[in-house]
């Protein structure tokens, strides 16, 4: 049941008085956009739209304007992110020692294409730069969890392995 406080979106519901408490805690702050979708991300995982709506409104700044911010910014993002996020290198290293394959392997082994969220909502898969662990290439990263030497043919065991260890909530 919607509440004028709660906005549906995909059937999920967005508490948007969490979305006025980090706008009133900013108020008179000048630069407070960053700080309030922090705020914001840190509550739902991601930024909803009925979100961007409120805090344009409340601060009288463009929806166009914010979502411009949050996407200047790697660290916001504007759709549903998974409980784990799954990194993989591409950096020369990894690439050299074929990356692309365990990029593609991932992507098969979870069902999801390269920036998207499993449909369970467990896992996100990304591929990034560089993980800074070029000595164990090719490198992906579990959350905060470095898995090196891997092969194509290794990673959907290193993902089972997440899952039956009850990693997955």
């Amino acid at each position: 049941m919607n509440t004028t406080n709660e906005k549906s979106i995909q059937g999920e519901a967005i508490d948007l008085s969490k979305v006025e408490k980090a706008v009133e805690k900013y108020k008179n702050v000048k630069g407070a956009l960053i700080p309030i979708l922090q705020m914001v991300q840190t509550e739902f995982g991601y930024l909803p739209a009925p979100a961007i709506d409120l805090i344009s409104e409340r601060l009288n700044i463009s929806a166009s304007e914010i979502v411009g911010v949050a996407t200047f910014y790697a660290q916001f993002h504007l759709i549903p992110r998974g409980q784990h996020i799954i990194k993989v290198c591409c950096g020369t290293a990894c690439h050299v020692k074929g990356a692309k394959k365990i990029a593609e392997k991932l992507s098969e082994t979870l069902d999801v294409s390269l920036g998207m969220t499993t449909k369970d909502k467990v896992f996100t898969l990304e591929e990034v730069a560089c993980l800074g662990a070029c000595s164990l290439a090719p490198v992906m990263m579990v959350d905060e969890n470095v898995h090196g030497k891997l092969a194509s043919d290794t990673v959907a065991d290193v993902i089972k392995e997440i899952k039956e260890s009850g990693f997955s909530q």
